[in-house]
């Protein structure tokens, strides 16, 4: 697994990931899923130059242009409901790719321990595509290692993008333990070294779902 941290070279995504980090913007929940949403369209940037293209014509009104265009069949998938916004941003530039959801939960126990439940798969065949699943925090890597290995039943990908904004090193470390293949590519714009004792990253940023959708019930 390839691992690309588009924090060690200094962008406008750093102004973006500040952002979503401050308890006071994070108080404008509006902000937070926009900051979110323009944090995932840089990820598809940056994921559009390891893509393939192919060489077309174009005809425009005083002639025509020789283009290259995108190649790859997409599929976006995010895990709901905090990966909603990111996924957003990566859907406004790959405005053709196709869409998967996977629905999955932290479900807790009397012991203060938890496991994490997926629900629900949608998802059009991935054979020969490339898959981008989104989550917006890596924390323990559980979500995302279960979306994956649920995803996979759908077929089996070209390459496969991992995508979040904040990651902990233990949840990287969980990823590269669970999903192996030179197929695969985890992009993050933050490295944390810290899970507290319920597992959120720290200094992280919080709950993701709740600071973009509200605070759910337990």
């Amino acid at each position: 697994m390839k691992i690309i941290d588009l924090s060690r070279e200094d962008s406008i995504l750093s102004q973006y990931v500040k952002e979503i980090r401050d308890e006071e913007i994070q108080k404008d929940p509006l902000r937070f899923r926009k900051n979110l949403e323009r944090i995932g369209e840089l990820f598809a940037y940056e994921i559009s130059k390891h893509l393939t293209y192919k060489d077309t014509n174009t005809i425009t009104p005083l002639g025509e242009a020789e283009t290259r265009v995108l190649n790859d069949k997409l599929v976006l998938s995010t895990i709901m409901r905090a990966g909603l916004p990111l996924h957003q941003g990566l859907m406004n530039i790959f405005d053709r790719a196709q869409n998967a959801f996977v629905s999955a939960y932290r479900r807790h126990h009397k012991d203060g321990s938890f496991d994490v439940k997926v629900e629900y798969v949608s998802s059009p065949t991935l054979d020969n595509k490339v898959l981008i699943i989104t989550d917006p925090m890596l924390a323990t890597g559980h979500s995302m290692v279960l979306a994956y290995k649920e995803l996979l039943k759908k077929g089996k990908p070209a390459h496969v993008h991992l995508v979040s904004t904040v990651a902990s090193a233990q949840g990287i470390e969980e990823l590269k333990k669970e999903i192996h293949g030179q197929d695969i590519t985890l992009w993050i714009a933050a490295l944390d070294h810290e899970l507290t004792a319920q597992a959120y990253i720290v200094p992280g940023l919080g709950d993701a779902g709740d600071l973009a959708f509200g605070i759910k019930e337990d």
